[in-house]
């Protein structure tokens, strides 16, 4: 593992996520909102901070609000983004303007996405902040065969990033 990465992994005190890499939270708003189509309250905002080695990624998944990533330090990572009429879009989230990276993406609630670092010998931290914010119950990740199943045009993307189930 790259020296930095396992620096911001301890300095950040960041655990390992479901989906893949490490996070720790950072941020959860005081005020709380009962929305429609949400099941109980949730927090107005929530805040993490994510971090993906070069060879690991986020696995697709999806969630029912929106998730706007912010780029801070490493290589610059790529957003796979499936959105809800199966357009596959990728979105990379980095520092250099001048090559279409961006600092901040958005990804819309409903989505099925994945990332991955895109310098397989560095790392990426960003962040991610969520509103109406976080909570599992929102969170689902993807199944191989079933998204396989829904989006077949990208099955090798899928295929590439999730975990056999």
């Amino acid at each position: 593992m790259d020296k930095l990465a396992k620096f911001w992994i301890s300095k950040l005190k960041l655990d390992k996520h479901p989906e893949g890499g490490y996070y720790a939270n950072t941020y959860r708003s005081d005020r709380i909102v009962n929305l429609p189509g949400y099941t109980g309250y949730r927090s107005t905002c929530t805040v993490i901070y994510y971090l993906l080695t070069g060879k690991q990624f986020a696995s697709f998944h999806t969630m029912k609000s929106d998730e706007i990533w912010h780029f801070y330090s490493g290589s610059s990572l790529t957003l796979h983004i499936i959105d809800a009429k199966g357009k596959l879009k990728k979105s990379v989230l980095g520092p250099k303007f001048d090559a279409g990276e961006q600092f901040q993406v958005t990804v819309k609630s409903d989505c099925w996405f994945a990332a991955s670092v895109n310098e397989k010998k560095s790392y990426s931290l960003v962040g991610c902040t969520v509103s109406p914010g976080f909570d599992y119950k929102d969170w689902k990740i993807g199944n191989r065969k079933v998204l396989t199943k829904i989006y077949p045009q990208h099955k090798d993307i899928i295929a590439r990033f999730t975990k056999s189930l």
